[in-house]
């Protein structure tokens, strides 16, 4: 069994501006885990685990996605996903048009013949930037919440198809197959 993902790739400028603007809002950033650069994408699709005769199927089903223009985005705030009350994911929102709704709709229909799941919540298109484990102070939440970005703006036209593979070590993330965007 393989576990795979469909990622929308963002440029390194733009992680690295996110990551820095973070440092600036949490003043003991190091005390915390944050995304590393080479893990940082969007998430269209969560393919989930796979038999690993269905890898290149898949990527070849995947081909579609070569048929979409690339996306604008902006980055328009920092919110947190919570549970038990408690922040547990720091995101960065992206906005860009309804397009990247319909992509991953179309995404969700291919994977079916897979016998994969749709997604049942409603797409949210975000960057994952922290996974909370300890306390996070109020105030640091605040912070993020009231954030206002400096028109933060990037286009990219890069999706993948991404093997997971979990160890002691952290998750270890093999691109199988790239596609372009037109």
């Amino acid at each position: 069994m393989i576990r795979l993902f469909v990622a929308l790739k963002i440029p390194e400028y733009i992680k690295e501006q996110l990551l820095n603007i973070c440092y600036e809002v949490v003043p003991d950033a190091t005390l915390y885990k944050w995304a590393t650069k080479d893990k940082m994408h969007l998430t269209l699709k969560f393919v989930g685990e796979v038999e690993e005769n269905l890898e290149l199927p898949i990527s070849t089903e995947l081909d579609f996605v070569k048929n979409y223009r690339s996306f604008d985005f902006k980055i328009s705030r920092f919110g947190f996903f919570f549970r038990d009350k408690r922040p547990k994911i720091l995101w960065a929102g992206l906005q860009t048009d309804e397009t990247i709704i319909k992509m991953v709709g179309e995404l969700n229909k291919k994977m079916e013949i897979f016998n994969i799941e749709p997604e049942r919540r409603k797409f949210k298109s975000h960057l994952t930037l922290l996974r909370i484990k300890s306390e996070f102070n109020e105030n640091l939440i605040s912070n993020f919440n009231n954030y206002q970005f400096d028109n933060l703006k990037f286009k990219t036209n890069k999706i993948a198809l991404v093997k997971s593979e979990l160890s002691q070590t952290g998750t270890q993330y093999t691109e199988i197959k790239n596609y372009e965007l037109i």
